[in-house]
């Protein structure tokens, strides 16, 4: 009784802030708990023993050669990029360091189905190799692009980005001082790489590292389709094929594992150590100049995964949707992206409201509460949209079937479903997912805007409301534009989710090019997967554009 009168006594002393950012923590972790509640509420069914005994060991095995290969693949790329583009001076520098982001603008799945259709025996490469040196088949032997090897090759050159973005900041802020104290005591350029500039950005990379293995758990396309067996893969099989929720529940709780693993190994790694610039010198020192030939190197190093990651598969795409393309290309290419751009701008929208309430309640609140709730909400970036869907899926279909039985008990007229028989459950999947995108946008930018502020529209006579509408969200309005076009870019590309709960007779642009695909429709897939990547060059060009200004203001400070 006592716990029960202090709740109430809590929740009539909290601010509706408070209240709003509780109530969205709970919506937001109702999906995993969903997931976990129903691992156990129907034992050991048929179906996960006979997964368990027959193909879990290949999801297992599958799952950790994606995660060590593309683990060390996306950190030595992403920290050699960084570093050269940071430290070092060679031709073409300065357009590496904004165009090597790109490549975060192609989907998985989408570099899949290209490279698939280019390396394929009758693709142009094989057709070539055959050309030129009169081979058959059968007397030749090409690397299989549909094997676990490819699909870390596929990730490895998409999601490399991570480590870079977050290995360059490092190296830009943490590396200054340091870096001239170890030339003086005689340490190279490869010296001053590994004793200095490496340990210092270790954090970075680690988190970078951990980002682009949580989006390849994530990944449901890219695995379907080279048919390397996966818990996504999984998740949908046991959904769809075998129509068991208690099996799909597992297998979700399983990949859940995976990504916490992946976590408490990114927070261990640190440890207790800390890594900061205690030298007062905080601009970069000028990139030393390379020579003629090591700077052709240099550039060749940078070329190679922009290449492989952006330029090769935004050709092959553009020649083959305006060679042959989408043979639906007109009203039912609209209708499709009308679907997906009304899912993208509802999600969107939302993500920023939601982001702005709880970021402000964080802000406004004496206790830790509110922050504490961002911190669980930020938490659904890393649950893979498979488990999201399953979570949500579970409770939203009980609550459906009450809501229409009840409705006809009232009313003599069955509704039908009314959540997930339309995009009402698939924006809350979506806004589980990536509402942390925004609120981590949002709160890093309310974060600049001094107290001082608050305090001086409070004398002006402003609320609280008033002072967030007036004064915050017009000083705002650039960080609350990127959080929702990065939102909108993301459920663009979201194909797992989608799939699972996409309400009946309705597809995207996502799930038509994946249709297409494993049909082995490719080139009709490309208009689709195009405006796919078309769309997701958007907050590239942003990020980009901040990448330039930045080392911009850096060359000013270095100067004076």
């Amino acid at each position: 009784m006592k716990l029960v009168g202090g709740l109430e006594r809590w929740i009539r002393n909290a601010s509706w802030l408070t209240l709003g950012a509780l109530l969205i923590a709970v919506l937001i972790a109702t999906p995993v708990i969903s997931v976990f509640s129903n691992v156990f509420a129907g034992g050991t069914s048929a179906t996960w023993s006979h997964l368990a005994s027959t193909v879990l060991p290949e999801f297992i095995r599958n799952t950790v050669i994606l995660c060590v290969g593309v683990g060390l693949g996306v950190s030595s790329i992403g920290i050699t990029t960084a570093w050269l583009t940071t430290m070092l001076d060679f031709p073409g520098r300065r357009f590496f360091q904004w165009a090597l982001v790109l490549p975060l603008a192609v989907p998985a799945y989408v570099m899949a189905y290209v490279y698939t259709d280019f390396l394929q025996f009758v693709g142009p490469v094989q057709s070539w190799l055959r050309e030129t040196f009169g081979w058959r088949a059968g007397q030749y032997w090409f690397p299989d692009v549909r094997t676990p090897g490819g699909a870390v090759a596929m990730f490895m050159f998409v999601l490399y980005p991570y480590v870079y973005l977050l290995a360059r900041t490092a190296f830009l802020e943490r590396a200054s001082g340091m870096l001239e104290a170890g030339r003086s005591l005689g340490l190279g350029p490869w010296g001053c790489f590994f004793r200095v500039s490496l340990p210092l950005a270790r954090p970075a990379v680690i988190a970078g590292t951990a980002l682009a293995l949580m989006e390849t758990l994530a990944d449901f396309g890219t695995v379907a389709y080279f048919g390397v067996q996966t818990f996504t893969t999984g998740i949908y099989q046991a959904w769809f094929s075998l129509g068991d929720r208690i099996a799909a529940a597992q297998l979700s709780a399983a990949l859940l594992a995976f990504v916490v693993l992946v976590l408490v190994l990114e927070h261990a790694s640190r440890g207790r150590a800390r890594f900061n610039n205690t030298s007062r010198q905080q601009t970069t020192p000028l990139p030393i100049r390379l020579s003629p030939l090591v700077g052709v190197m240099a550039a060749l190093a940078c070329f190679m995964p922009l290449l492989l990651g952006f330029l090769l598969p935004a050709g092959l795409l553009l020649d083959m949707a305006f060679s042959d393309g989408d043979v639906q290309f007109g009203a039912r290419f609209l209708h499709l992206a009308r679907n997906s751009f009304v899912l993208a701008s509802v999600t969107s929208v939302l993500a920023v409201v939601l982001a702005v309430m709880l970021a402000y309640a964080a802000r406004l609140a004496r206790s830790r509460l509110p922050q504490t709730l961002n911190r669980v909400v930020g938490l659904g970036y890393a649950v893979p949209g498979s488990v999201i869907a399953v979570g949500v899926l579970i409770p939203v279909t009980r609550l459906d079937n009450q809501l229409a039985a009840w409705w006809q008990d009232v009313f003599g007229v069955n509704p039908g479903l009314l959540l997930t028989g339309g995009i009402a459950a698939l924006v809350y999947a979506y806004l589980t997912r990536f509402l942390a995108v925004a609120l981590h946008t949002v709160d890093s930018s309310l974060g600049k805007i001094t107290s001082s502020m608050d305090d001086a529209s409070r004398c002006l006579g402003l609320g609280r409301f008033g002072t967030l509408r007036r004064v915050h969200v017009p000083i705002l309005r650039g960080s609350l534009l990127t959080a929702g076009l990065l939102v909108f870019v993301d459920v663009m590309k979201e194909l797992p989710a989608t799939l699972v709960m996409r309400p009946f007779n309705f597809d995207t642009l996502a799930t038509q090019a994946h249709t297409l695909a494993a049909d082995e429709r490719l080139t009709e897939a490309s208009t689709a997967a195009l405006t796919i990547v078309a769309v997701g060059l958007l907050p590239m060009f942003l990020i980009s554009r901040q990448i330039v200004s930045g080392r911009r203001r850096t060359l000013e400070e270095a100067e004076v």
